[in-house]
């Protein structure tokens, strides 16, 4: 995969990709002391759309309040015009779209107050993340021998950079067993999400989700949660036990990076008949129209670049 571009954003300005770079020194290297979105861009018959972007940059911004940033000197329209922007300059219909605003300078003392932060975004095209494969057939997962983040430990509602050393122990470790994605359980030992990704289960009629407690509150999660609601399925947050993945009838997961993927297996257990399923593919059907403007009903999630 390659990430090259042209141009990346850096505190309003677009800079060469070859100058986009931080000194060795910066706290956020040190420290994990940073935020990120994820975004996707997608081909539509108006051109490049991006996907839920002004809700991508409202929870950067919380993110930066909730690690501890104040008075930040960027706005949600800073953030939805950068983006923009920057994905025009490089020409891409459809792209990743990754802002980072980090700490750029000082706090060696551990206090964020002691810093001040910077912003840049980035631009790469990217293909599915879990590859084309996997859509239709899903992907094997398994229970991580590492427990999610407890919510008083690091704060699960924001996207802390340093958080996702937690997902990347988790997500080596079930590659190197032969797996493509790892489950975490929440401090207490429920079902809490993947290591980037939110997850449902399907069982008699229903769809089950795990609260949002110790989770991250996913953008695509709630585009998911909405589009099954308007397909007629009931949605119910609720505390989920391991075993209750084992006996479902569908189980998948949900991501800006992975979109809708099924998972046809959890700990050498297979999942109904072992693809996926029905409610899986027409959830899955719907949303890869929305994400290209296809879907009247849900246009206004799609934010024109040109």
């Amino acid at each position: 995969m390659g990430m090259e571009s042209k141009f990346i954003w850096s505190d309003g300005k677009l800079v060469e990709y070859e100058i986009a770079t931080v000194h060795m020194l910066t706290p956020a290297m040190h420290y994990g002391a940073a935020v990120f979105e994820g975004i996707r861009a997608y081909k539509t018959d108006k051109g490049p759309a991006v996907f839920r972007l002004r809700e991508h940059a409202e929870r950067l911004l919380e993110s930066a309040e909730i690690m501890g940033f104040r008075n930040l000197p960027y706005t949600v329209d800073d953030v939805v015009n950068g983006a923009k922007e920057t994905v025009r300059a490089n020409g891409f219909d459809e792209c990743y779209i990754r802002p980072l605003l980090y700490l750029s300078g000082g706090a060696w003392n551990l206090n964020i107050d002691a810093g001040k932060p910077a912003l840049m975004i980035a631009v790469w095209q990217w293909a599915n993340y879990l590859g084309e494969e996997s859509l239709a057939k899903g992907i094997r997962a398994n229970i991580s021998s590492y427990t999610r983040h407890h919510p008083n430990v690091s704060m699960t509602k924001a996207k802390i950079a340093g958080n996702y050393v937690n997902s990347i122990l988790a997500k080596t470790e079930s590659v190197r067993l032969g797996f493509e994605e790892a489950i975490m359980l929440d401090p207490q030992g429920y079902v809490a999400e993947c290591t980037g990704e939110n997850l449902f289960l399907a069982r008699k009629g229903k769809i089950f989700t795990p609260s949002t407690a110790p989770v991250l509150e996913g953008i695509t999660r709630h585009s998911i949660y909405t589009i099954a609601n308007d397909l007629g399925y009931e949605v119910v947050e609720a505390a989920i036990s391991r075993d209750q993945l084992y006996n479902a009838d569908e189980v998948f997961v949900c991501g800006t990076a992975a979109e809708v993927i099924g998972l046809c297996e959890i700990d050498f257990r297979k999942i109904g008949d072992g693809t996926s399923g029905k409610v899986t593919r027409e959830i899955q059907n719907v949303y890869h129209d929305a994400i290209r403007g296809k879907v009247a009903k849900y246009e206004g999630w799609c934010e024109y670049v040109g």
